[in-house]
């Protein structure tokens, strides 16, 4: 049969399948269904045995395409192999193609569980704004203008930070599915981020602090207590909030009036050592109080235990809390803002920015500072005890003298 548009369409269906073979194309044939369905296939011979496979439906497959599609079936067997065989291998290879729903399961579980402590960060965006748009697409099929298309949804709903965010989040898990050899490209290749980011430089002012401090005296603010502590904790001690947050009672020396954060928990993966002053302590005293009411064992392992749980607090808790009062607590700042807002006013009074840097626990690269651990202990005391003296003058109270609980949940 000589091939054509009209001619394809013309083929009506009978009783039984039956198979119309081109003119010219050796094994080159349309099957047409008892149902009127048609098919182009080819039959060959491969091993010495006949074989035959499809190469796609009409219309969908063109005549065109099917042409070109026979051509290089055709081809595949001189070249001695069977395209049949190949065929079906692509066929597996895209059924087991992961979704990026699957992909960013896997990404969550083998990735960001195991080095980063905020990976619940990362599931939730993933759930919030990728997993709707592209969770039932195959992963290998997302292009980068379907990257583009998402950052703007997100820009465009008025959180063009968020949109950034999410960009370094997706281009990273993409990249790791190229390193676990499960996708060839990234799609977020040369994609700039979608919104300028400010530089990060909020340093509130005396008469801030003393605003926000004081609101925390009002006891219908809606803020829970121990989420108040915390808040203050990054600013008296200029910790990391996911540092503070998972203070534990074990990491603190009452005697000597340190708190000593795990390699496991400090950012840069140290050791670190933080002198606690008088106002630190009282705070710490504060949250014993408010976690033992109503236990028979007094204390919980974490400082800031959670109310919702055994665990500590949730850091993104500790953000939301900040974010959703600021009018009451009268300016607009991040707890982050609180750790840089300690190290200038330190500056600012005089402490020089190595004994800072070293409060802050910034990465140096000397091999001493590994094996150093005591190294400035009494600097960073004496700065964060006259930065806490400072405080209560911006605050209007005396340094508070700390009451002595005990460290340990007792037994039973």
């Amino acid at each position: 049969m000589k091939f054509t548009d009209a001619a394809i369409r013309a083929l009506k269906p009978r009783e039984e399948r039956y198979i119309e073979w081109g003119e010219g194309s050796p094994g080159f044939g349309l099957r047409v269904s008892p149902q009127g369905r048609k098919s182009w296939v080819f039959m060959y011979r491969f091993d010495g045995k006949a074989r035959m496979m499809t190469l796609g439906a009409f219309p969908t497959m063109t005549l065109s395409a099917a042409r070109k599609a026979y051509a290089t079936a055709f081809e595949t067997v001189e070249q001695g192999e069977d395209p049949g065989a190949s065929a079906v291998q692509k066929k597996k290879e895209e059924r087991e193609s992961p979704t990026i729903a699957q992909l960013a399961d896997e990404y969550i579980e083998r990735w960001a569980k195991i080095r980063k402590r905020s990976w619940t960060a990362d599931r939730r965006a993933l759930d919030y704004d990728v997993i709707p748009a592209w969770g039932k697409r195959k992963a290998k099929e997302i292009t980068r203008r379907d990257v583009l298309d998402l950052l703007d949804e997100i820009a465009n709903r008025g959180a063009p930070i968020q949109a950034n965010r999410t960009l370094a989040l997706i281009s990273r898990m993409f990249n790791w599915a190229i390193e676990r050899a499960i996708l060839d490209v990234n799609p977020c290749f040369r994609v700039k981020a979608p919104a300028p980011e400010k530089k990060k430089d909020r340093v509130l002012s005396a008469d801030e602090i003393k605003t926000f401090w004081r609101a925390f005296q009002d006891e219908s603010l809606p803020i829970k207590p121990i989420v108040r502590l915390i808040i203050q904790m990054i600013l008296i001690t200029a910790q990391r909030k996911g540092e503070v947050v998972l203070m534990r009672w074990a990491d603190i020396d009452r005697a000597e009036k340190i708190w000593t954060i795990p390699a496991e928990v400090a950012k840069n993966g140290r050791v670190h050592r933080v002198p606690l002053s008088d106002l630190a302590l009282s705070l710490i005293d504060q949250a014993a109080e408010i976690v033992s009411k109503g236990q028979t064992c007094p204390l919980n392992e974490y400082v800031f235990k959670s109310p919702r749980g055994e665990g500590p607090c949730d850091p993104a808790a500790i953000a939301r809390a900040v974010a959703r009062n600021q009018a009451v607590l009268g300016a607009d700042f991040t707890p982050h803002d609180l750790r840089r807002t300690a190290a200038t006013h330190m500056t600012g009074m005089g402490v020089p920015r190595l004994t800072v840097s070293k409060i802050l626990n910034h990465t140096e690269q000397e091999v001493t500072a590994i094996y150093d651990r005591y190294a400035y202990d009494s600097e960073k005391r004496q700065a964060l005890e006259s930065w806490a003296a400072r405080l209560s003058e911006i605050v209007g109270d005396d340094v508070p003298a700390s009451n002595v609980v005990p460290l340990r949940p007792a037994a039973g």
